[in-house]
């Protein structure tokens, strides 16, 4: 009996009655509240879902070509706006052009094999003094004695016999023709043109002793 009689005051009282008043207005006013939101925040969600739809269904106008970077050089470096090197060089006419080509060709002549001439054969030799003179005279065979030609005199040989001269003391040589007599002098058999005696020793000498030998 004791509770009932306190669950009786506790409703009874007017300061329990207004705290389960105000409770009761608290939590209509709270469902209230979220039902409002809720109900406000549908739409928003389904239109922010909607725009990015409706941008995407625009339509994007295209970007201008003029002011495209790659537009001008690829129309001035077009590989299809350069000649065509066919056009320019073609070897077809350059055939034609050549005029060697339609004259009648004549075969090389093939060289010839050039036999070597056999050396001379030495008949005799010997060893002596040689001088040289260069005095304008006749020779002895009727030439005009000639100083730089390779020619000599000697007392018996025959004219136009060639003689190897060698000097020993160098090892120079040079041939000379025989077209006049001399020398008359002991101890010399032959007397060289000067050009023949500067071929083997120097013409201040005067007189040298040589190796001839006398070519077959």
């Amino acid at each position: 009996m004791a509770g009932r009689h306190l669950r009786t005051r506790k409703f009874s009282s007017p300061a329990g009655i207004a705290a389960t008043a105000a409770v009761g207005v608290l939590l209509a006013v709270g469902g209230t509240v979220g039902v409002v939101q809720l109900t406000s925040g549908e739409p928003a969600a389904e239109s922010a879902l909607a725009e990015p739809a409706v941008a995407e269904s625009l339509p994007v106008a295209p970007a201008p070509t003029s002011a495209s970077p790659s537009a001008t050089p690829s129309a001035s470096a077009s590989p299809s706006t350069s000649p065509s090197p066919k056009a320019t060089a073609s070897p077809k006419a350059t055939r034609t052009q050549a005029a060697s080509r339609s004259k009648t060709r004549t075969a090389s002549p093939k060289p010839t094999a050039t036999k070597a001439a056999p050396a001379p054969k030495v008949v005799d030799s010997g060893s002596c003094g040689a001088s040289f003179y260069d005095e304008g005279q006749m020779t002895a065979n009727g030439e005009t004695f000639n100083p730089n030609a390779m020619t000599a005199a000697h007392k018996t040989l025959p004219f136009d016999t060639k003689v190897r001269v060698t000097n020993p003391a160098n090892g120079k040589s040079v041939i000379v023709r025989i077209n006049d007599r001399g020398p008359y002098i002991d101890g010399r058999c032959l007397d060289l043109s000067r050009a023949a005696f500067a071929a083997i020793a120097s013409t201040d000498l005067g007189e040298v002793t040589v190796r001839y030998e006398v070519l077959g």
